[in-house]
C-alpha cells in the first residue's frame, strides 16, 4: 500500500526549520516503531508543505506480543489466599485467579501472564500518528492562529492523508484531510484536486512545485555553474546559504545581479554579509576578488525574470548604501577603546575595558614564555607595544555603527578599522583573528594565536571566578568552545607550556576559585579527539598539565594501540600495572636479585633512552620490554614470604609501570 502524507502551511522560515530538520525524519520513524507500523519511508519539503511519501505500507500494525509479570508466588499468595499484590496483578493482566502462570525468573518464581494485542487498521492508526508527530517537532518558537488554542510554526492550511489512493479522514489542528492540495502561488491561490498518488506528483509538476528538495538544489547549482561559465565568474557557494535557498523556494532558477562599483571600497566582508543575511544572495568573485555581481535564487515562474533582478538590484544598492555610511562615518571617528570603559561585561567583572587589561596581563606572560619565537616575528620595540594595542584595541569596534549592523563582523572589522589608523600587519592581523579558530581556519602568527589564547583564557578564568562554570548542555558563555580552541591553537602552533603553572601565576587577578576545577575543565575538552575515550583517560592520569604533550600522548598512543598485536602484547602491561596498584615504589637493589630475568630486565630497562617529549618512541621504547617482563612474569614469585625481597621485585615493575605514567596510565586502558 502507498501511504501520502502532506502537512501544507504557510511559509515555513527557513532557519529554524532546518535546525530541526535532521530530526523530522528521526521523530517520524519513533512514531511509526512505536505503532509497529515501521516501514521505508521518503520525506520532501517545500516552504509551503512537509511530504511522507511510503511506497509499501502496512494495511494494519503487527500483533505484539505483551509479558505481564507480577510479585513472587510467596508474595501474592499467604496461606493459599491471593493478597492485595496478587489482586494488583490479575487486574493488570486482565485475568482471572484460575487464569494465572507461573515462571522463573532470576531464581524466583513469579506471577506471569502473556497475552498478544492484536494489531489494528492502519487507517484507524494514521490521524493520532501525524498529530504526535507535529506534536514532537521542535522549531524554537510557534505561533496561533484565528480562535484556535493550538501551536506550529506556521499556520496549518492543508491536510493529506492519503493511503493506497484514499483519503483517511482525519482533522488535526482545525484542517480536515482531502484530496487537493496548494499549487506554486504563480499558478494560483485555490486548491488543486487529484484522485490517486501518482497523480499528486504529476500535478505537482504541472502546478509548479518541484517537491524534491535535493533536485531543486541541483537546479540552483547547475544554474549557477551556467551562470560561471557565461560571464567568466566564480560564484562562492555558501552551504548555508545553499540549503536557506533551498528551502525557500518550489521553482528556484539562478539569476545574475550587479551593483555600483563604488561598493567594492567597502570590506569585502560587509558586501558579503549583508548580500547574504539581509538578502541571500550568493557572492561573486572575478580573478579572486570580490565582483560587483551577485546571484539571486528567484521562486518566481515568469520567463522574463529581468523586473526580478532589477527589483534585487535596487534593495541591494540602498542595503550597501546604508553599510557606506556607516563604514565612512566609522572611519572619521576615534578608534581607540576608551568607550569600552562604559560597557559592561558582567556585573561582578567590571567593564569591557577591564576584560580587556586582564587580558594584557595574561598576554604578557604569555611573552614572557615565548619571547624567543616572538621576536623572531617582530623586532623587541614593536612586540611590547603590538601586544598592548592589539589587546585595547580589540573590542573598539563594539562601539562601531558597523558592528552594531553587523554583530557577526565584529573583530573583522576591527581589524580593517585598525588598518586606516596605520597599525602594522600583526596588530590587525590579530584582532581579525581574535575568534577563530572556526573550521580549519586557524590564527596564521604566533603573534596571534597567543593573542587569542589570551583572550579565550581570560574568558574562562573570570567566568569560573563568579562561578559561572556550564552543567549540562547548558553552555551560555561559550565556555567549551573556548576551551576547545585553546587547544585547537596549541596544537596548530606547537605551544609546549606548564597550564597549570600559568592559571596559578594568574590567580592574583580574580576572584578566588578552585584552579583544578578549571583545569580539568580544560583536559575534559581532550575526549573532543576521535581517540578511544579510555585512552584519552589515560594521558589524562599521567597528571601532565602541557597541553601540547597530551594531546602528543593520545596521538601516540592511539596510534600503537591500532598496530598488529597491540592487544595481545598489551596484556602483559595490563598484568603489570595491575600488580603494581597503588604500592609505594622506591628504589631497586640489584644486591637482591636472585634470577637471572631480574637482572635483565633491570639491564633493559635501564638502557632505555627515554625523552617524554617524544611520546610515540618514549611508549615504543617501553612496549618493548615485553619480552623481558614476560620472563620475569615467567621465572620470578613476586609475593615472596620475604617483604624486602617482595619489595625489591616490585619496585622492579613499578619502574616501569612510573615510567608509563609520564606519559599514561596503562591501567586505564580498554582496547
Amino acid at each position: 500500500m502507498k501511504l501520502l502524507i502532506e502537512i501544507g502551511v504557510e511559509e515555513l522560515p527557513a532557519i529554524p526549520f532546518l535546525k530541526e530538520l535532521d530530526n523530522i525524519p528521526k521523530k517520524w520513524e519513533d512514531v511509526l516503531k512505536k505503532q509497529n507500523l515501521y516501514s521505508e519511508f521518503s520525506f520532501f519539503y517545500t516552504p509551503r508543505r512537509m511530504v511522507i511519501l511510503h511506497n509499501d505500507f502496512k494495511d494494519r500494525s503487527d500483533d505484539e506480543t505483551i509479558e505481564i509479570i507480577g510479585a513472587p508466588k510467596d508474595v501474592a499468595f499467604k496461606d493459599d489466599k491471593i493478597t492485595k499484590a496478587g489482586e494488583s496483578f490479575l487486574q493488570k493482566a486482565g485475568i482471572k485467579e484460575e487464569e494465572i502462570t507461573y515462571k522463573i525468573i532470576n531464581n524466583k518464581e513469579v506471577l506471569y501472564h502473556q497475552k498478544i494485542k492484536k494489531g489494528q487498521k492502519s487507517e484507524e492508526l494514521l490521524p493520532k500518528m501525524i498529530e504526535e508527530f507535529l506534536n514532537s517537532l521542535s522549531f524554537g518558537k510557534s505561533m496561533r492562529w484565528g480562535d484556535n488554542k493550538f501551536e506550529f510554526i506556521r499556520p496549518i492550511r492543508n491536510l493529506i492523508c492519503s493511503l493506497d489512493d484514499k483519503n483517511v479522514e482525519c482533522e488535526l489542528f482545525g484542517v480536515k484531510s482531502a484530496m487537493e492540495f496548494y499549487p506554486h502561488r504563480d499558478k494560483g491561490f485555490e486548491k488543486i484536486a487529484f484522485n490517486t498518488i501518482d497523480e499528486y506528483f504529476k500535478k505537482l509538476d504541472e502546478f509548479g512545485v518541484i517537491l524534491d528538495q535535493e533536485k531543486r538544489k541541483e537546479i540552483i547549482l547547475d544554474g549557477i555553474k551556467k551562470i560561471e561559465e557565461k560571464n567568466n565568474l566564480a560564484v562562492q557557494i555558501d552551504e548555508d546559504l545553499l540549503s536557506e535557498v533551498v528551502a525557500i523556494t518550489e521553482y528556484p532558477s539562478s539569476l545574475l545581479g550587479e551593483f555600483d562599483e563604488e561598493f567594492l571600497s567597502l570590506p569585502q566582508e560587509v558586501i558579503i554579509t549583508s548580500m547574504k543575511e539581509n538578502q541571500r544572495y550568493f557572492a561573486v568573485f572575478n580573478k579572486g576578488k570580490l565582483s560587483n555581481h551577485f546571484v539571486v535564487v528567484s521562486n518566481s515562474m515568469s520567463e522574463d525574470k529581468t523586473l526580478i533582478i532589477k527589483g534585487n538590484q535596487k534593495v541591494l544598492r540602498a542595503r550597501l548604501a546604508d553599510a557606506m555610511f556607516f563604514y565612512e562615518s566609522d572611519l572619521k571617528a576615534e578608534f581607540d577603546g576608551e568607550a569600552l570603559r562604559d560597557i559592561i561585561y558582567l556585573k561582578e567583572l567590571g567593564s569591557i575595558f577591564d576584560k580587556e587589561l586582564r587580558e594584557l596581563t595574561i598576554a604578557n606572560k604569555f611573552y614572557d614564555l615565548f619571547r624567543d619565537e616572538l621576536l623572531d616575528e617582530l623586532p623587541k620595540d614593536i612586540l611590547e607595544d603590538s601586544i598592548a594595542d592589539t589587546i585595547i584595541l580589540s573590542k573598539a569596534d563594539l562601539s562601531s555603527s558597523m558592528v552594531g549592523e553587523f554583530p557577526e563582523l565584529q573583530g573583522i572589522i576591527g581589524g580593517y578599522y585598525a588598518r586606516a589608523k596605520n597599525y602594522n600587519d600583526f596588530v590587525v592581523s590579530a584582532i581579525k583573528e581574535q575568534y577563530l579558530p572556526q573550521d580549519d581556519d586557524m590564527p596564521n602568527s604566533l603573534f596571534s594565536a597567543l593573542i587569542n589564547i589570551s583572550m579565550k583564557l581570560e574568558t574562562l578564568m573570570s567566568l569560573f571566578s563568579i562561578d559561572k562554570i556550564p552543567t549540562g548542555t547548558k553552555d551560555p558563555y561559550a565556555l567549551r568552545r573556548n576551551a576547545i580552541g585553546i587547544i585547537k591553537i596549541v596544537v596548530d602552533k606547537k605551544l609546549s607550556f606548564d597550564l597549570k603553572e600559568l592559571i596559578d601565576s594568574l590567580m592574583i587577578e580574580y576572584k578566588k576559585f578552585d584552579a583544578n576545577k578549571l583545569l580539568d575543565f580544560i583536559k575534559d575538552r581532550l575526549f573532543s579527539y576521535e581517540i578511544n575515550p579510555s585512552i584519552i583517560k589515560a594521558c589524562i592520569q599521567s597528571k601532565s598539565n602541557n597541553i601540547l604533550r597530551l594531546v602528543n600522548s593520545m596521538q601516540a598512543l592511539d596510534k600503537i594501540a591500532k598496530e598488529d598485536n597491540f592487544k595481545e602484547n598489551f596484556s602483559t602491561f595490563k598484568r603489570l600495572a595491575n600488580i603494581i596498584k597503588n604500592n609505594n615504589i622506591g628504589s631497586v637493589d640489584v644486591n637482591l636479585f636472585e634470577n637471572e630475568s631480574e637482572v635483565k630486565l633491570n639491564d633493559s630497562f635501564n638502557s632505555l633512552i627515554l625523552d617524554a617529549n617524544k611520546p610515540y618512541e618514549y611508549l615504543k621504547s617501553l612496549f618493548g620490554l615485553k619480552e623481558s617482563i614476560d620472563n620475569f612474569f615467567d621465572s620470578v614469585l613476586i609475593n615472596v614470604e620475604d617483604n624486602n625481597l617482595k619489595q625489591n621485585r616490585l619496585n622492579l615493575i613499578g619502574q616501569i609501570y612510573k615510567a608509563f605514567l609520564k606519559v599514561a596510565d596503562i591501567k586505564e586502558i580498554s582496547i
